[in-house]
């Protein structure tokens, strides 16, 4: 059978995750496979010889979904294994409630589980909306049909070798157009908390190089949808040139 499978990391309740899937319907049948409860910056985790709880549960709209006791990227690895029908047409992670730019996308879990996806071959899209605020589905009104116009144009092409896109859509009702963007720098703004006991990392939220023409950070602060390809691939290849006159040698 041919569906699209929808993930997140914000949880499987998610007013997010909801409003992709209800988007995503306008292209035929979708399988819902989701984390349990929050996973945000969860990374590409995989667990591995733990036993990773699961139930069956359902979208407020009443939509079947798989609830994961786990990462995103479980989600991904599990149903590659069989937890649902193999393969889907095409994996979509999010609505992200918050962006996913720059460096962000090392922590993110929305993005690595598109990348669990081009793992195993599937083309796979992440989309996150620049408001952390969002908790309705109709905040996500802007973003859904962003989704929709990007699938359709995915389904006319192939993704090279395990890349995927990142989509980052800016924050109220219309955007200026879609920008085809690299990754922009962030400037992260932790803070150190300690109660003698324990530790926490607090701080003002990332903020980044706004003025980059041509980044993600700078299409969204301009009120551009961001379309980034991301791949895989972590080799700094233009490095390895210059790693070469090192003459490194035992």
């Amino acid at each position: 059978m041919s569906y699209i499978l929808v993930t997140n990391d914000d949880g499987v309740h998610a007013p997010g995750i909801l409003a992709l899937a209800q988007a995503m319907r306008k292209f035929g049948d979708v399988r819902v496979v989701a984390p349990t409860f929050n996973q945000s910056a969860s990374g590409h985790k995989k667990t591995l010889f733990t036993n990773i709880p699961y139930e069956k549960t359902h979208l407020a709209d009443g939509t079947e979904a798989l609830s994961i006791t786990g990462s995103p990227a479980d989600c991904i690895a599990l149903s590659a294994l069989g937890a649902v029908p193999w393969p889907p047409r095409l994996i979509v992670s999010g609505i992200n409630r918050g962006p996913n730019m720059g460096q962000d996308i090392t922590y993110s879990g929305t993005v690595t589980a598109a990348l669990e996806g081009a793992l195993h071959g599937i083309r796979s899209i992440a989309f996150s909306l620049d408001n952390h605020n969002a908790n309705t589905v109709e905040d996500y009104a802007l973003a859904s049909r962003v989704a929709q116009r990007v699938v359709e144009l995915v389904f006319r092409r192939e993704f090279p070798l395990h890349t995927i896109l990142n989509v980052n859509i800016p924050m109220g009702d219309t955007a200026k157009g879609i920008r085809i963007t690299r990754q922009g720098i962030r400037e992260y703004l932790d803070e150190l908390e300690d109660d003698g006991k324990n530790y926490r990392i607090v701080g003002d939220p990332p903020s980044g190089r706004l003025e980059d023409v041509g980044t993600d950070l700078w299409a969204v602060h301009n009120h551009y949808v961001s379309l980034t390809p991301i791949h895989l691939d972590l080799t700094a290849h233009q490095f390895m040139a210059e790693l070469f006159a090192w003459d490194i040698t035992l």
